[in-house]
């Protein structure tokens, strides 16, 4: 135990960044940068106007509401942190501060993958059985597929995390990463973790495979149905709403299996890095943006808001 002690919990970890201080790498990070505030304002508006506006209060925009919190949180678990570091030419993270990172990010990727089933059954629902939708898809049944998307997601943390942290750690303590992910964190274990890779793989198979199997049996019901629709109003409405479901789940889920479902053997840390960066980042950015420009209720809400704030003035 003392050994443990003084290899894991007298020193902090060293995150070695993404960037460095030449021209091009300022450039993107001030790119970086630009992304998080989009993304910051892009979901904290997407959360304010599901709550302001009462009529986006349906299964659907709350599930969205969700969608939007959870990117909210990820992107704050991790940008601020490495915009400090670069800043301050500071690299260091504490132990609770790396656990922190982990805990979270690992349940908030987890609760999003089961949030995308749920919102995929929505739209199954709502037009694959329209009469019984607000039967199918209730508020009571809605919220608990939101509530259970968090608890589902918050146990897959809690599980990694005290694995995890459970290894010894030596030798350079260098991540080489620009915030505590797991399997670069297990490169600098002292003790082999190959037992822990493969239960990773095995939550990750569970965590990924099972909603893509709801999401994929939900879609190809929903694009038979399309098909069939009589109405041309109808057609495109339902297309435009599940394609920007199906644009959301294809970046999310593809980023995702590329980083989890590998061996550490076969991590390249500049691969993981930039693939990380694709779906922490850029995603939660691309996410209101996609089902905001897409969504004619949404851009209503929206100019209402404005319209009060005008007339307040």
């Amino acid at each position: 135990i003392m050994a443990w002690e003084n290899h894991t919990l007298n020193s902090n970890f060293i995150l070695l960044g993404i960037f460095d201080h030449s021209p091009t790498h300022i450039f993107l990070f001030s790119l970086v940068l630009g992304i998080f505030t989009v993304a910051f304002m892009g979901n904290t508006i997407m959360v304010l106007l599901i709550y302001l506006d009462t009529q986006l209060h349906t299964p659907m925009y709350l599930l969205l509401s969700q969608l939007s919190l959870m990117d909210l949180m990820l992107i704050c678990t991790t940008v601020p942190k490495m915009t400090f570091n670069y800043l301050s030419g500071k690299k260091s993270i504490s132990l609770a501060g790396c656990g922190t990172q982990i805990f979270l990010y690992v349940s908030l990727l987890g609760a999003e993958c089961f949030l995308l089933a749920a919102m995929a059954y929505d739209r199954y629902v709502a037009i694959c059985h329209p009469l019984r939708y607000s039967i199918l898809m209730s508020q009571k049944i809605c919220c608990l597929m939101a509530v259970s998307s968090w608890v589902v997601g918050s146990f897959d943390g809690i599980i990694v995390i005290a694995v995890a942290l459970s290894f010894p750690y030596c030798g350079s303590r260098e991540i080489p990463h620009f915030f505590c992910d797991v399997p670069a964190l297990l490169t600098l274990s002292c003790t082999k973790t190959l037992l822990f890779e493969r239960l990773m793989f095995i939550c990750c198979v569970i965590m990924l495979l099972f909603p893509v199997a709801v999401i994929i049996a939900s879609y190809v019901r929903v694009i038979m149905a399309i098909i069939c629709m009589g109405s041309g109003e109808g057609r495109r409405k339902a297309f435009a709403t599940c394609s920007s479901h199906l644009m959301v789940v294809g970046m999310y889920y593809g980023a995702a299996m590329f980083i989890h479902m590998r061996p550490v053997s076969d991590r390249s840390p500049t691969q993981d890095k930039m693939v990380s960066a694709f779906y922490t980042i850029l995603t939660p950015m691309l996410n209101p943006l996609i089902y905001s420009l897409r969504n004619k209720e949404v851009a209503r809400a929206f100019m209402k808001v404005l319209g009060k704030d005008k007339s307040g003035e």
